[in-house]
């Protein structure tokens, strides 16, 4: 084989941003030719964004896609450029790589496989393409080639296995491409990021390499696209199951673009980091991305001192300093696109100030213990702290509610409803400040709150966006452990000396939320056996006895409440604030989780259960 340059770039696209995404696709083919790159290939639906969701239905959608891509072809002159589109044939929408090569369309490659689980839905909008079909499309009034082909670029052989149709066992289509003996395989992907995901890619593409005796190479998109998923931009090259290329995942830059030479032989791999790492990467940078892209002016966050409201204005800080720190103060700001100011003592904080409006709305129930942990940590991350009491708020909801019904309400009688009056009384306040500073109001709701509705409707669910809604309680704890001392933020000392508690109920009751619920650390185990394993409360019961510390008689108990909690709270997980797809599996039923929001309760599978 002659010795041949190829990159990928992976770029942060947006739905219906047509003039942006094509400029970022010019940059990334200039970038590319600066560096001497023959071949280029670009994730899947680069043209168009993968999020698009029902406008790929829309017939102008493809056709203006297409007219994007004859705009493209003059930019093809002396490099050849895979790029992805939807192409709408005979009524049909075929998810595509177009090839550009000096100024023509070389062919069009169409999809195989569609993703179906978890957050992709792809049957919806994209028809699969037979394998070895060919035929033709007509583009700027030329016929092209248009299905399951191959192309020749100096001596090498390459083809195509779009995202899914990687992930598809024996009936992938690169097993016909070893056969067509091609010695490389482009995998443009539009793959969601979730925490050690990498490790999976990883092993697809080395073992893929090794399989089809062919050079591997991997390109994904970049960033919080379209505000639900997030894509980690992952670069990876892979020959003789050996991994030669891979870039550091979850950049700030828009385009960034990985070169290497077709060798076998070990380049530019950037390590892979811990889980912890990818979190606050990925939900720093989606953070970002969601701010500039909805146009508002900073966040808004009620911060009670507590775990869930200290990692969110955490992550927000952290989106101050890694952003800083990739693309140099003045680009960030630039790029952000507000009318932020800052002095050289601390730049840092003097923005995360601008960005980041907290508040603690106490009542006689809260502890002095949480106020200075929240007023703590806001000072030591630049955050603009307010605090206020909202006793006269719930006294009078509690007064004119106890005179309309004639009695007293009593903690006895009324726990619940004198739980969320004041959860509820906390929301419109926070509101009308995240509308007067046109701000994003951050919501506080963990996933293990959605799996049992360990939270207030229209109270600690009030928000814009739930950025920590795709994460359980354990990990956050973990977590914040691990950010004091690696992220150095020493405001966290205190908030991870407390446990955890809504602190709604007297301050004689020594409420907990374990107490309330369960032990975290357990309701995870049933939470993944459960929800992402899918399975019924007897087999997760089968599975958690021999390796739990709880007697039969009380994980039967525990078991039973997470069922019942779970299928009578599916209204509000279905109302809960959009939130990042994080792990290897969420409650979102927009995305991930679908469930009945009537049922009957699992009452049968729960018998069972007791019965065994």
């Amino acid at each position: 084989m002659d010795a041949l340059k190829i990159a990928g770039a992976t770029l942060n696209q947006t739905p219906l941003d047509w003039q942006g995404n094509f400029d970022r696709i010019v940059q990334g083919i200039q970038e590319a030719k600066n560096q001497g790159v023959e071949l280029l290939c670009f994730p899947e639906l680069t043209l168009t964004g993968y999020g698009a969701e029902d406008l790929f239905l829309s017939p102008w959608f493809a056709e203006k896609a297409k007219l994007q891509l004859e705009q493209l072809l003059p930019y093809s002159k002396d490099v050849t450029v895979a790029v992805g589109l939807p192409i709408r044939l005979e009524g049909k929408v075929y998810n595509t790589m177009a090839i550009l090569e000096n100024g023509a369309l070389k062919g069009i490659v169409a999809k195989q496989f569609m993703a179906i689980d978890g957050v992709h839905y792809e049957f919806r909008w994209f028809t699969p393409w037979p394998a070895f079909e060919q035929t033709t499309v007509e583009i700027n009034g030329v016929q092209v080639p248009f299905g399951d082909l191959t192309f020749h670029l100096k001596g090498i052989h390459y083809g195509f296995e779009i995202c899914e149709d990687a992930w598809r066992g024996d009936a992938r289509p690169g097993y016909r491409l070893c056969e067509r003996h091609v010695d490389l395989i482009f995998n443009p992907s539009a793959s969601h990021f979730a925490m050690n995901k990498t490790l999976e890619r990883k092993a697809l593409v080395s073992k893929s390499s090794e399989m089809f005796n062919c050079y591997y190479f991997y390109v994904n998109l970049l960033g919080n696209e379209a505000g639900r998923m997030i894509f980690d931009g992952e670069i990876l090259l892979a020959k003789n199951g050996e991994l030669l290329g891979r870039n550091q995942l979850l950049s700030f830059e828009s385009v960034q673009v990985c070169a290497f030479s077709l060798e076998n032989k070990p380049q530019t791999i950037a390590p892979i980091q811990p889980k912890e790492w990818e979190f606050v990467q990925a939900s720093s940078l989606a953070l970002f991305d969601y701010l500039r892209k909805s146009k508002a002016k900073g966040f808004v966050l009620s911060l009670s001192g507590g775990a869930d409201s200290s990692t969110i204005a955490v992550l927000v800080a952290e989106m101050a300093r890694r952003g800083i720190q990739e693309l140099g103060l003045e680009a960030w700001v630039a790029k952000l696109g507000l009318p932020l100011t800052y002095s050289s003592q601390e730049p840092e904080k003097e923005l995360v100030k601008q960005l980041l409006t907290t508040a603690y709305q106490g009542t006689k129930n809260s502890s002095e213990d949480t106020f200075n942990s929240a007023k703590v940590l806001a000072e030591s991350l630049g955050a603009t702290f307010m605090s206020w009491t909202i006793d006269e708020e719930v006294q009078g909801y509690t007064q004119k509610i106890e005179a309309a019904l004639g009695r007293d309400l009593t903690w006895e009688k009324d726990d619940i409803s004198l739980q969320n009056i004041q959860a509820r009384t906390r929301s419109p306040i926070i509101w009308l400040l995240a509308n007067l500073k046109n701000a994003l109001l951050l919501s506080t709701s963990n996933r293990s709150e959605g799996d049992v509705g360990y939270a207030t409707m229209d109270g600690d669910t009030s928000g814009s966006i739930s950025p920590i809604a795709g994460v359980d309680k354990d990990f956050v704890i973990h977590w914040l452990q691990w950010a004091e001392k690696n992220l150095d933020r020493p405001g966290l000392r205190a908030v991870n000396s407390l446990t955890p508690t809504a602190e709604l109920r007297p301050l004689e009751r020594s409420q907990t939320d374990e107490k309330d619920l369960m032990p975290y650390s357990l309701l995870v185990e049933i939470e993944r056996l459960a929800i992402r394993d899918r399975r019924s409360p007897l087999e997760v019961f089968v599975a958690l006895r021999k390796k739990n510390e709880f007697e039969e008689a009380e994980l039967k108990e525990y078991i039973k409440k997470f069922f019942r909690l779970w299928s009578r709270n599916q209204w509000k997980r279905e109302r809960l604030a959009p939130s990042f797809h994080l792990d290897d599996f969420n409650v979102d039923p927009k995305t991930w989780c679908r469930f009945p929001i009537l049922s009957g309760g699992f009452e049968e599978e729960l018998t069972q259960l007791d019965q065994n």
